[in-house]
């Protein structure tokens, strides 16, 4: 294995704890744009130090937008903005990379663990495929697993660490902060660090063949809003129908045809 490819979001970094630190247009923002960049490039040594040579970075949050490219070793490539691809925060993935690595992942809409928890879109209430709520983490490793790609690690809150473990305890993860209803409690930022290079170093040095999630023969996706105009709008998608007031179904064979849903009616 030669290339890694790592997704990066803010929801989950060390500290944060309010919507205002996610946003570029307030002054809460700059200290986590920063501390984005650091766990990031955390994860970059690590991947550097087992022998990585080529790092794909996705800047995947908002605006893709947060990470300081002069921060970054020169070996990485980063990703910045938006293709409009159905892909979303793995845009750039394909099946040439031997391990995807998340970073700053956060819990999904209705977990506790995080204040800031939510699932792509604050207009979305709940989604689930085949009866399970789907974080952003869910959704996305299941793209990685449907090009055979291994998971190797995640950082975020530790709800969704412990999530993530009992998906698959081979995934290394770092849990960055404690999530209490609208509070964080997290230790100091350099432990968190040291954690995430360290664990990514470790992980990346193993034998990945079971760190590849198996995907379910079919896919019953089910999204629910927060608005039933939302809903009865979404609807109209080809092989979506309406339940009930605020919640849409749709069913495939196909993972990418998940992906092309959610990028259309999230």
């Amino acid at each position: 294995m030669n290339k890694v490819f790592i997704s990066a979001d803010i929801e989950g970094v060390n500290n944060i704890c309010a919507w205002s630190e996610t946003d570029k247009t307030n002054p809460d923002y700059a200290y986590f744009k920063k501390q984005m960049t650091a766990e990031v490039f955390s994860a970059v040594r690590g991947a550097k130090r087992a022998g990585i040579e080529t790092i794909f970075v996705k800047d995947a949050h908002d605006s893709g937008r947060n990470i300081d490219p002069e921060s970054m070793p020169e070996e990485v490539i980063l990703h910045r903005g938006w293709e409009g691809a159905p892909e979303m925060m793995m845009e750039g993935l394909d099946k040439s990379y031997g391990a995807v690595i998340f970073i700053g992942y956060h819990s999904g809409m209705l977990d506790a663990g995080n204040s800031l928890s939510h699932t792509l879109n604050p207009k979305i209430h709940r989604i689930t495929i085949n009866g399970e709520v789907a974080s952003e983490f869910l959704i996305n490793a299941y793209y990685a697993s449907s090009l055979n790609i291994p998971i190797a690690f995640l950082s975020g809150d530790e709800e969704l660490t412990k999530k993530v473990q009992a998906l698959n305890p081979n995934i290394a993860v770092c849990a960055t902060k404690t999530g209490r209803h609208g509070a964080s409690i997290s230790r100091h930022p350099n432990l968190t660090n040291k954690e995430i290079e360290e664990k990514v170093f470790l992980v990346l040095q193993k034998d990945l063949t079971r760190n590849v999630l198996k995907l379910p023969d079919n896919f019953d996706v089910q999204i629910e809003y927060r608005h039933h105009q939302e809903a009865f709008s979404a609807s109209f998608f080809p092989g979506c129908k309406l339940l009930g007031s605020n919640k849409i179904q749709f069913k495939t064979k196909d993972y990418y045809d998940v992906l092309v849903l959610l990028k259309f009616v999230c």
